[in-house]
């Protein structure tokens, strides 16, 4: 088990993601014409929002605290809103992102299977006709070519996956995280 780090604050069992903003237009990019609600995170703080998350096991609960001069806090609307909002689009976007990897490895494997069957029957073809050293070459060329068609498609199924899965993890935990804005002193 992953040991939780120290350098988070804690308060009523959540880690703290503490972030300390001028105005609260910092968070969001700027050159983003959506609505408050709707606009995109600026790449650094998503960055760094996201590689906090990644810090701590799955299961340990965060809350994500923006600290905001007052006059910035009271008008910082529904920040949670905007902060969900955006964590669930790009968790939508990386888990449809891991369906078409798959469905790649699904069409791969089924072309790759179908060919090796063809290499199996040109092999075994190859052997019937002729006894000779040419038939053979031509035999375990074809055997070789066979399963080297399958490398592909093993390699998406296996192993090409599992970082996008990685990816969507920490998203989908943000979609729902816990979110505070609390006024610095004066």
């Amino acid at each position: 088990m992953k040991p939780l780090p120290e350098s988070y604050r804690r308060e009523d069992g959540a880690a703290l993601v503490e972030i300390r903003l001028h105005s609260v237009h910092q968070l969001f990019n700027s050159l983003d014409p959506a609505p408050f609600h709707e606009k995109d995170l600026d790449a650094d703080a998503e960055e760094y929002i996201v590689e906090s998350v990644r810090e701590f096991p799955l299961r340990e609960k965060i809350k994500l605290v923006f600290h905001l001069p007052r006059a910035e806090a009271s008008d910082a609307g529904d920040l949670q809103g905007a902060i969900h909002n955006y964590f669930a689009y790009r968790a939508g976007v990386v888990a449809r992102e891991l369906r078409a990897k798959l469905a790649e490895g699904r069409a791969t494997l089924a072309i790759a299977v179908l060919f090796l069957a063809l290499c199996l029957v040109l092999r075994q073809t190859a052997l019937t006709i002729g006894d000779t050293g040419y038939a053979h070459i031509v035999a375990e060329g074809l055997l070789i070519v066979g399963w080297v068609a399958m490398w592909r498609p093993i390699e998406i199924l296996l192993y090409d996956w599992w970082p996008i899965r990685r990816r969507l993890r920490p998203l989908s935990k943000l979609a729902a995280i816990g979110v505070e804005v609390r006024a610095l002193p004066e």
